[in-house]
């Protein structure tokens, strides 16, 4: 994806629909490509230890753990930002399946965040109690055959 980016963005600043000091549509795309999810965490992971790793494949401009708002901890996962998508495909590539504090991660683009609609707070709809199970009765019958000799 991040290659047909820069294919387009070439092709615009080609045609001279976009000159070359001109920040390109793509820059949304970048923003998000620049942002990792990292999965797989240690519950004692923190954000500074986790910025201290990924900075030694490029310039981190931000690392967030998600924490648990009940119990305080952590939620396992988190998001590393990268100043460039460069930085952020190389650290994608070397961390990937590796260890840190003494458990395997996953590190894979972060996805946009997308609302759940329905202005209800990401709480799930409330549908009522659920249907009375069917019940369904089979009779069997059985047959008997006399042989009369």
């Amino acid at each position: 994806m991040a290659a047909l980016a820069r294919i387009g963005g070439r092709y615009l600043k080609s045609a001279g629909l976009v000159n070359s000091s001109a920040t390109c549509f793509f820059t949304q795309r970048r923003g998000v490509a620049s942002k990792l999810f990292v999965g797989g965490l240690s519950f004692y992971t923190t954000e500074q230890g986790l910025s201290e790793e990924f900075s030694k494949y490029g310039q981190v401009v931000e690392a967030q753990i998600v924490m648990d708002r009940v119990s305080d901890r952590s939620k396992g996962f988190g998001f590393v930002t990268f100043a460039s998508e460069d930085e952020a495909q190389k650290a994608m590539m070397e961390f990937n399946g590796q260890q840190l504090h003494g458990r395997v991660i996953f590190v894979d683009y972060a996805k946009p965040k997308q609302s759940l609609g329905g202005g209800g707070g990401g709480f799930p709809i409330a549908r009522g109690p659920p249907d009375e199970p069917v019940v369904v009765v089979v009779a069997a019958t059985t047959t008997e055959t006399s042989k009369s000799d």
